[in-house]
Parts: C-alpha cells; sequence; structure tokens
C-alpha cells in the first residue's frame, strides 16, 4: 500500500526534539504515512497554520482560537508548565508596565495571550524569540517577555523577574499553563488521524523510555544549555500531560480561552476539539 505524505511542523526546541526522536530517528514508523519534517520557529508554524499549510504541526494554543476551523488538537505532544511558564525580565524593577516597550515573540504565541491577560497599557514590539533578551539588555526595550531556555538562563545576563506569568496562572486557576499543542488538519480522512496520534504518543513514549538517548539528540537543538539544565528544561514540558493532557488539560485550554474572551481579546468563543485514542 502506497503511503500518505504527511508533512509534520515542530520547532528547533530541545523539548519538541525530544518529542519527535523516535520518528525523526525511525524507533517509531508508520505503514500508512511517511513523515516530512518541517522545523521552523513556533511563530512560523503558527503562521503557516492560519493558511493550513502543513497537514500536522505544533502551533501556540493562542494560535488555535485563530485555526479551529481548519485543525483538530491531538491529545498528546502538548507542552504545559504546573506551576512555570513565561516570565517577564528587565534590567531593573519595574512595577506595571504600562507605557512600557516590551519585546515579545510574536503575538500568537501563549506567552503573549497571557500576559495580554495579567497586563495592560504596555507596547509590544515583535522580534524572534532569541533576540529578547540582548534586547532588553541594550535597552532597545524596557522589558522582555521570555519562553524557551531563556527561562532558566535570564540570570547569567543579570536581569530580573518582574513578571512570573507561569505562577501568576497557577495561582490564579490551579490548572496547569497550556503553551503549546500539536494539530492534525481535519481534512484528514478520520483513521489517518488516529494512525497520527498513535505515533506521536508511541514517539514521546519511546523517548521518556529511552531518556538517555532521545536527550543526547534533543540537546543538540539546545541553544546553549546541555547537560544538567538542558534536562531539566526538556523535562519541564515533557511531562505527564505530554502524553495525554487528559481533563485537567483540556480544562485549563478552557480556561485559557474564557479568559482571553472576557478580557475582550478573543471576540467569539473556541470549542475544543479534542482526538483522544
Amino acid at each position: 500500500m502506497e503511503k500518505t505524505v504527511m508533512r509534520l511542523g515542530h520547532s528547533p526546541d530541545a523539548d519538541d526534539a525530544f518529542m519527535f526522536y523516535a520518528i525523526a530517528n525511525n524507533r517509531v514508523v508508520s505503514d500508512r504515512i511517511d513523515f516530512v519534517h518541517v522545523i521552523e520557529e513556533i511563530q512560523s508554524l503558527n503562521r503557516r497554520a492560519l493558511e493550513g499549510q502543513l497537514e500536522v504541526t505544533a502551533i501556540s494554543a493562542h494560535a488555535y482560537t485563530y485555526v479551529a476551523d481548519r485543525y483538530r488538537i491531538l491529545s498528546c505532544g502538548a507542552s504545559m508548565g504546573e506551576g512555570y511558564g513565561p516570565i517577564v525580565v528587565a534590567r531593573r524593577d519595574i512595577r506595571d508596565l504600562s507605557g512600557k516597550r516590551v519585546g515579545i515573540p510574536g503575538k500568537l504565541t501563549t506567552a503573549f495571550l497571557l500576559l495580554s491577560i495579567y497586563a495592560s497599557g504596555f507596547i509590544p514590539v515583535e522580534m524572534p524569540f532569541d533576540r529578547v533578551m540582548s534586547a532588553v539588555m541594550d535597552e532597545e526595550v524596557d522589558a522582555g517577555l521570555i519562553i524557551h531556555e531563556g527561562q532558566l538562563t535570564y540570570r547569567d545576563l543579570g536581569l530580573r523577574v518582574v513578571f512570573d506569568l507561569g505562577g501568576m496562572w497557577a495561582s490564579d486557576t490551579s490548572l496547569p499553563l497550556p503553551l503549546g499543542i500539536n494539530v492534525v488538519r481535519r481534512d484528514i480522512e478520520e483513521e489517518l488521524q488516529k494512525e497520527v496520534l498513535r505515533v506521536h504518543r508511541e514517539s514521546i513514549d519511546y523517548g521518556l523510555s529511552h531518556k538517555d538517548e532521545a536527550l543526547e539528540y534533543a540537546l543538540r537543538f539546545g541553544r546553549g544549555i546541555s547537560g544538567e539544565l538542558g534536562e531539566r528544561f526538556v523535562l519541564m514540558y515533557v511531562n505527564e500531560y505530554t502524553r495525554d493532557m487528559g481533563e485537567r488539560g483540556k480544562r485549563a485550554l478552557e480556561v485559557l480561552f474564557k479568559k482571553a474572551s472576557k478580557k475582550g481579546i478573543l471576540k467569539k468563543d473556541v470549542p475544543l476539539d479534542v482526538l483522544e485514542g
């Protein structure tokens, strides 16, 4: 039987590399699908999803609110923080972001949605995520919204946290913080969608049961972090919710979208459609 070719989008981040290690290295294979990896920054994948370009892709949870008509959420592959998440850093203490220029890694990121929920009046300045901290250091912006490894390395630059969005979310909701999700395009037949889900979950399981092997591969994508710090970052976001977001994960997404709607950020309700199996 001829295999279906599907483009699989994910970011060049250590946690994504860990999740997709087994697929990328043929430790887990499908007899129905050949995956072609499309490795781009999350904001680029978000923009592709707006056009429905990729059959399967990682996106920000925020981006899903704009592509729910094109994609379904996979119950596995989510990046959720339990008491931690994006932070806002600055060179000096800032109690109020109103009127301040804040470097952000993209307006479709969940980090930007969270900041918009918990702060107001700031001036967002879009830039690549890996330029945000240097922009703060060079005083191009007053503060920076940090995602990925910067959550662990900002102290090395003498920066300080002025907003802990992950901590604020945990105190506010007692739920995990849904940051990234994996989605599959709706126009793909149901049985192939389920095969995508199976392969994704098996790849995550393989990584978790062959941790040293998967970490060695993942940390090639670590952008300056390695060893214990790299492992810590990967396992912050490859956790129980990655294998299956479960009811708490789905509830977290619902609460995130409702908060954004109540704040006027989202103009319509976003129904969840999660593929489980």
